[in-house]
């Protein structure tokens, strides 16, 4: 009958070992942490862990304090022994601040094994004990207590320290090599820096060879490094490194004296984050640390700032301030995670944040210049099409270049083609651009922007600047050869026709009607002049042609060089050609409207009586009604020549962007 005082009990069932052993712990690293933090706390020098899973047997070996038999049962076999309470906070040899605090850490070591043997050693006391985990869940079924076996105590053991052999493995959780476990401690730890010779040295140990910063793996990926408070790790090795900065504003309270140390950094790329030796964890990872171990593995997901520069994060930080002597617990039971409304944790939140937009504003901006560097070393001529601009544009090519170069693509073999299309899409900008919109095209390059441009590489390479700007040179240096009057007759017609952007650059997309040419010349032909007329029309001059551009419809007349026309004649012969077309627009249901006569003339027209009137004055209102105007060959000449110049000048440029881009090609 229970104590009418006292009617109510509060226990604790051995099931608890289930849940915060067997069940709590899911990968080996984390169980090999706990018992190297025991031997930490035990004040040993060395904790060595031989590793033969694959033999089904893992040892763990430490040179510490060792327990006596009433230690074993007070401390190793109490469920939640409270190790500041009962030993103070520091270590009594060394005085190492405690890593333990919750005292269930031990029980880790039944996720991974069916059979766990304890041998121990102090002041030349031996014991030794073994658990096997199917006995102990049948004792936790039927609710008894649950007594290990005693087994004998092996000779080899050490003066003093202690032994815990893990047999009957769980493949699934120790399923993982060595180079990856040593991996895994070298990052759960912050006591890697003992010299041999230091007597209060801790050395992990993994079949014989110290685990050492050169297992930091995610050491040697790093490419930028930011610092917290003061410069970390500059002795160690970092061999890709390009640049590191200092956060000097680490202090989280100044009035409580809480700060945060250590560094995070950012890897070339997000793959570069995945360890092929260890698919079970990835290095994009935050682990923070408080008394040399962690507290927290993960916690990027909760900071809310640059995603894709967190694609790139891996670091270790310390936060004494969240594992403080007399302040509360605020570890989960696995020391993975921290309860999170904690004041402690909403601090250490708040100032990575701040961190880690701070150091994402630092990498967008360093990142593309640092790519474009690595891009000029492989391609040394993409550096040269950037240095030969005009300097109001060479910022905005090196960042277009620069982002190009830091996307990150599902396929590398893509790059070569999105250099050469930006390269492109840059030159046809560049034209007409202002140096304030290229850099708004550069400021604006991200992946959603650019990657379009690769499916498109190749209509860019047929349409844009680089393809129209050699035709013109083509079409200018043919018509410098048709300077000779001789040849002028010849072809200079056609070749005009084929280029209406040399009598107007305005031209530029003329178009012709094969259909309503003919039409022209049937109404030409049949209505508008008499015999005499066509057969003039026939001998003395060379064609019409009809073009649209813009909405305007133009016939261009031209004549032959020698011909001389007069005024009079230009306007009669306009205006059968203007009607002749409003004709053909009426019939095919077109509106009439914007049509212009244009007549390309070797000689002055010849007028009846001049006297003080200006030429080009007369011939403007003589042709206003019909829209018309004269051009001269010569004047032609003269303005392609002066053009030719500027085209000129910018072959050289054309040349040089031919070999950018065919040696993209090369490696496209």
């Amino acid at each position: 009958m229970a104590d009418s005082a006292a009617p109510y009990t509060f226990s604790v069932d051995l099931a608890v070992v289930e849940s915060l052993g067997m069940n709590l712990y899911s990968n080996a690293a984390a169980v090999l942490s706990e018992l190297v933090a025991n031997a930490w706390d035990a004040d040993a020098n060395k904790v060595a862990i031989r590793w033969n899973a694959a033999g089904d047997e893992i040892t763990i070996e430490d040179d510490g304090a060792g327990m006596t038999r009433e230690e074993l049962n007070r401390r190793y076999l109490t469920v939640a022994y409270k190790k500041r309470d009962e030993e103070g906070d520091r270590s009594p040899k060394f005085e190492r601040p405690f890593m333990g605090r919750k005292g269930i850490g031990k029980l880790s070591v039944f996720s991974l094994a069916g059979e766990v043997s304890l041998y121990s050693v102090k002041d030349g006391e031996a014991n030794a004990f073994r658990v096997r985990v199917s006995e102990l869940r049948e004792h936790i079924a039927k609710k008894k207590t649950y007594h290990p076996v005693v087994i004998p105590v092996p000779d080899s053991l050490p003066p003093t320290g202690t032994r815990i052999v893990l047999r009957d493995l769980n493949r699934k959780r120790t399923g993982v090599s060595v180079t990856a476990l040593r991996r895994r401690l070298a990052r759960r730890f912050d006591t890697l820096g003992f010299e041999d010779t230091d007597p209060d040295r801790f050395i992990i140990e993994i079949d014989g060879v110290p685990v050492t910063y050169e297992d930091r793996e995610d050491l040697k990926r790093l490419e930028y490094v930011w610092y917290l408070g003061m410069p970390d790790l500059k002795d160690f090795p970092k061999p890709n490194v390009k640049r590191v900065w200092l956060i000097k504003d680490n202090v989280v309270d100044a009035a409580r004296g809480w700060k945060l140390e250590g560094w995070f950094g950012t890897v070339r790329t997000p793959d570069e984050l995945n360890d092929p030796e260890d698919t079970q964890e990835s290095l994009r990872n935050i682990i923070i640390i408080a008394r040399k171990r962690p507290i927290q593995e993960g916690i990027l997901d909760q900071l809310d700032f640059n995603k894709l520069f967190g694609s790139y994060v891996t670091g270790q930080i310390r936060a004494e301030f969240l594992d403080i002597d007399g302040a509360d617990d605020i570890a989960t039971s696995d020391r993975q995670r921290l309860i999170e409304d904690d004041e402690r944790v909403n601090l250490l939140i708040s100032k990575l944040r701040d961190a880690f937009n701070t150091a994402a504003e630092d990498w967008s901006a360093e990142r593309p210049k640092q790519r474009f560097k690595d891009l000029t070393v492989k391609y040394p001529i993409v550096g040269d099409w950037v240095e030969n601009r005009p300097e109001s544009q060479r910022d905005a090519a090196r960042k277009v270049i620069g982002t190009v170069a830091a996307l990150r693509l599902d396929n590398e073999a893509h790059r070569p083609a999105l250099y050469k299309a930006s390269i492109l899409a840059f030159e046809r900008i560049a034209i007409e651009s202002t140096t304030k919109e290229l850099q708004k095209f550069a400021d604006g390059l991200f992946a959603t922007d650019v990657l379009p441009l690769l499916a498109n590489a190749r209509s860019y390479e047929d349409a844009l600047y680089v393809q129209i700007l050699r035709s013109r040179l083509e079409a200018i240096e043919r018509l410098e050869n048709m300077i000779n009057r001789d040849e002028l007759e010849k072809v200079l017609q056609k070749h005009l026709f084929e280029n209406m952007w040399l009598l107007d650059p305005s031209w530029e997309g003329a178009t012709g009607d094969a259909d309503m040419e003919i039409s022209l010349t049937r109404v030409r032909r049949g209505t508008l002049f008499n015999k005499s007329e066509a057969e003039n029309q026939k001998q003395g001059r060379i064609d019409i042609q009809y073009r649209t551009a813009a909405g305007v419809h133009m016939i261009v007349e031209l004549k032959k060089y020698g011909r001389v026309t007069t005024i009079d004649e230009l306007r009669k012969q306009g205006e059968k050609y203007h009607e002749a077309l409003s004709e053909v627009l009426r019939k095919r249901n077109e509106r009439v409207q914007d049509i212009s006569v244009v007549y390309v003339l070797g000689q002055d027209p010849k007028v009846e009586y001049l006297g003080e009137a200006d030429l080009e004055d007369l011939v403007r209102r003589q042709l206003s009604h019909i829209d018309g105007r004269i051009l001269y060959y010569d004047k032609l000449l003269d303005t392609a020549q002066k053009r030719y110049k500027d085209y000129r000048d910018r072959k050289i440029d054309v040349t040089a962007l031919d070999k950018v881009l065919a040696a993209l090609d090369g490696e496209g």
